[in-house]
């Protein structure tokens, strides 16, 4: 595929993490005493969930507080306008999960690696910039998660570029009652509690940003609705055992507000590929709008319902 922005490749960044930013993470996103091995580092089978890979882009290698918009802007995609991240919100996030991510990567050096894979046009509503991440082990060059991803730059569009091609649909099946269905109960402070992960954007935390963008306030990360629907979804369908997904998306269709209640619907739908079944989701408001839409993942369902590690 050709076009503006195409093929190019951000400067490669090293990124770390701790044990104590893994039991964060797996804290944030509702794991419960039920899952010890993601909570509690002296545990025989301690695991980092697998989704939190998803938070290294905005951390890297800080431990401290970030400038977001700074980092977001720090490098321009060459053959495109230069968009204002400050009116940015995430579009979908497709992650696979090739190797088990070690707990810390002290006496390790790892790298992100992430390149354009498209720029397009949306005209007034805006416009999507789709890219992949990987995170790499800079020793082995093996890839242990990839990430494909988009976001969506509000109001920035009409810049004559391509459209850009339809994005592959995967809805619920027709007339069948779902095979599990969880929660999640956010409160006024989770968007504040989930940001501790290295997501700092201000849409997140002030409600001027989220005011201005016409969402009437602060709004929680969308990557925090995603990890909670993983998180059930593994829960619900995999036991709780991190081997059992291979793959996880879902596009974000709408916000979420500090305290709304989230209900995950999931389907099993029989299709089985090298051993992963496609499992499929749709995440809503409690009362309200669909937030995660063209949800997907490849899982090894556990009979029975979770267990425990």
């Amino acid at each position: 595929m050709s076009g503006p922005g195409v093929g190019f490749e951000y400067p490669r960044t090293e990124v770390s993490w701790l044990k104590r930013d893994v039991l964060l993470f797996a804290n944030t996103i509702g794991c419960t005493t039920d899952e010890l091995h993601f909570l509690y580092e002296l545990h025989p089978n301690f695991a980092v969930f697998p989704t939190y890979p998803i938070l290294l882009p905005f951390k890297k290698t800080s431990q401290e507080v970030i400038d977001f918009y700074a980092s977001q802007a720090e490098t321009p995609i060459p053959g495109i306008p230069k968009f204002d991240s400050r009116r940015a919100v995430d579009g979908q996030r497709l992650m696979t999960f090739l190797k088990p991510f070690p707990p810390t990567s002290e006496g390790r050096k790892f790298e992100l690696r992430t390149k354009v894979l498209g720029v397009y046009d949306k005209g007034k509503a805006g416009s999507v910039v789709e890219t992949q991440s990987d995170i790499v082990d800079k020793a082995t060059e093996e890839v242990y998660a990839r990430v494909i991803g988009s976001g969506f730059f509000v109001g920035q569009g009409n810049w004559g570029g391509p459209k850009g091609p339809a994005t592959q649909n995967f809805p619920p099946p027709q007339g069948k009652k779902p095979d599990a269905v969880v929660s999640h109960q956010t409160t006024r402070d989770s968007a504040l509690l989930y940001r501790l992960n290295g997501d700092y954007n201000p849409l997140h935390a002030d409600p001027k940003p989220g005011q201005q963008m016409g969402f009437g306030g602060t709004i929680m990360h969308g990557l925090s609705s995603w990890n909670f629907a993983c998180h059930g979804l593994l829960q619900a369908i995999g036991g709780s055992d991190p081997s059992n997904i291979r793959e996880f998306q879902a596009r974000f269709a709408s916000p979420v507000k500090p305290g709304d209640k989230l209900i995950t619907e999931i389907w099993r739908t029989g299709e089985i590929k090298d051993g992963w079944e496609e499992i499929r989701f749709v995440t809503k408001i409690e009362g309200g709008k669909v937030c995660l839409s063209n949800g997907r993942a490849l899982m090894k369902p556990v009979a029975g319902g979770a267990s425990k590690l």
